[in-house]
């Protein structure tokens, strides 16, 4: 007998104030669905509630590609008193009283008078990237990932539990496969630990709420849909595990920052991949995100005059525009800290060079001193820059794209995968990690260039550009582990940022 399931997605994922979402839904059986939304942030907060009929829907071959294409099941519009901010959607059928569920999402955009001065972007583009509902995703196979489908298990919601955290938090850790056991225990999806909602927004944004902090929310695409989304704000968060970046979307911040705007990145991997949102529907939003990734030479704008918008990674000698420009950092030079066989056993967190900076006020940080160790906040994946040491102290060399007034304040080791020590080792003719990134920055993976960038460091660090916007790195995906109460001095670092630039 099958599996008795229920599944849904929201379209459009993000709207504007008292805009509407249509919920697209199948149900085993066609079972009538329950249905709640609620707003998720300092608190969770019940919107809108109801049961609602379903068909039951296959899904369709090469989904992941072309969508599901599932009717309407119900319209919902926001009422005017819905907060701009994260809507959880939970789908529920009974099966001879036992609850199957699901999660779906909308992103409700903030409206044109919010008092609000910070904005969180949403990682939007890289749960899309990983997500494998209905076959492939951009890491097996895939180049298109199409956001009208459901989110596969995992990237909404997880359950707590040992092994959540891609990282190791506790090494040296005799099971390297906790987890990947945490996953197979849960039934989640295999990248669901690379990816989503829970992992890092969440808790981020439960922690500033309860802080008093007032928090607008949009997705990846509003930022290439909604360019001037941003005008009215002083500081702009992305938070966690923001890889993939459409070129509009780094125009729009780009810009922001030249004009004065401010940027806290406490994210990392940040803006690696370039991908192109395509195929607009009806409604405006692109309906798929391109990514060619390994595969590049098979983008159609390979070779041509459109070359600028090739999705290969962003500091590829084809595109010539590292994202150094705009974060200070790059994964190229970075790698990662905590994850199977790279830095094992490191520090998990950084050693501070340049305590004096504001930053670091209120912690009582001094030079050498350790920062963020107690949570684990390096782990994962790492950003940093080339750099050299001038009288004891690191200084970024530029030529990686880093601007020059970049200050470095911390660092610790990470490192790329190579051949023997991938999470998942590379088919025999395919390069490794490694030699990929080499053969994107300097044109060669010839062992004397994949040498040049495979003792790389994660760097906490910050920049003021020209127009007077300051923007800040953590320079790893796992700072928001440090918050809530888990690491006393990265709360009180993230509570300076916030107070000075938002």
């Amino acid at each position: 007998m099958a599996y008795e399931s229920v599944s849904g997605y929201c379209w459009p994922q993000s709207v504007g104030a008292g805009g509407s979402v249509a919920l697209h839904l199948s149900s085993s059986g066609e079972r009538p669905v329950s249905v709640e939304i609620a707003r998720v942030g300092g608190h969770r907060e019940v919107v809108w509630s109801d049961t609602v009929p379903a068909g039951d829907h296959p899904v369709p071959s090469k989904a992941w590609e072309l969508g599901c294409d599932w009717p309407v099941a119900a319209v919902v519009t926001a009422g005017h008193d819905w907060r701009s901010g994260y809507y959880e959607v939970v789908l529920t059928i009974d099966v001879e009283g036992k609850q199957r569920r699901d999660h779906a999402f909308f992103v409700l955009r903030p409206p044109a008078d919010s008092t609000n001065t910070i904005l969180l972007q949403l990682s939007t583009n890289t749960w899309y990237a990983y997500n494998d509902f209905g076959g492939l995703n951009l890491y097996t196979g895939g180049t298109i990932s199409s956001l009208q489908r459901p989110m596969a298990k995992g990237y909404l919601c997880k359950p707590a539990g040992a092994g959540r955290r891609v990282t190791t938090v506790h090494p040296p850790d005799p099971d390297m496969n906790t987890h990947v056991g945490y996953l197979r225990r849960h039934h989640l999806s295999g990248y669901a630990g690379s990816a989503g909602w829970p992992d890092w927004e969440l808790p981020f944004v439960e922690w500033a709420e309860r802080a008093g902090y007032g928090i607008d929310v949009c997705v990846n695409a509003d930022l290439e849909d909604h360019p001037h989304l941003l005008d009215r704000y002083r500081l702009l968060l992305s938070v966690g595990h923001d890889e993939y970046w459409s070129g509009p979307m780094r125009d729009t911040v780009e810009a922001f920052i030249a004009r004065g705007g401010n940027v806290a990145f406490f994210s990392g991997n940040t803006s690696f991949w370039q991908v192109r949102m395509e195929d607009h529907s009806p409604e405006g939003p692109a309906t798929r995100m391109v990514g060619y990734k390994g595969q590049f030479k098979d983008d159609p704008v390979f070779g041509t005059d459109r070359q600028s918008e090739l999705t290969s990674i962003w500091s590829d000698h084809l595109i010539g525009r590292p994202e150094n420009h705009m974060t200070g950092v790059s994964f190229t030079r970075g790698g990662y800290h905590r994850i199977g066989k790279r830095v094992t056993s490191g520090a998990g967190g950084y050693t501070v060079h340049r305590p004096d900076h504001w930053m670091f006020d209120g912690t009582g940080i001094t030079y050498g001193d350790v920062l963020g160790a107690s949570a684990t906040i390096v782990g994962y994946e790492c950003d940093g820059c080339d750099f050299t040491y001038r009288d004891g102290l690191p200084y970024p060399t530029g030529t990686d794209g880093t601007p020059a007034n970049f200050e470095i304040l911390g660092t610790a080791p990470a490192a790329p995968f190579t051949r023997t020590t991938a999470q998942r080792p590379p088919k025999p003719n395919e390069p490794a990690e490694d030699e990929f990134v080499a053969s994107r920055l300097f044109g060669s993976r010839d062992p004397e260039a994949v040498a040049r960038i495979q003792h790389g460091h994660a760097v906490l660090g910050t920049y003021v550009s020209p127009g007077g916007g300051t923007v800040i790195t953590s320079g790893c995906t796992d700072w928001a582990h440090g918050i809530a109460g888990r690491d006393p001095q990265v709360e009180r670092i993230t509570a300076n940022i916030l107070d000075r630039l938002g």
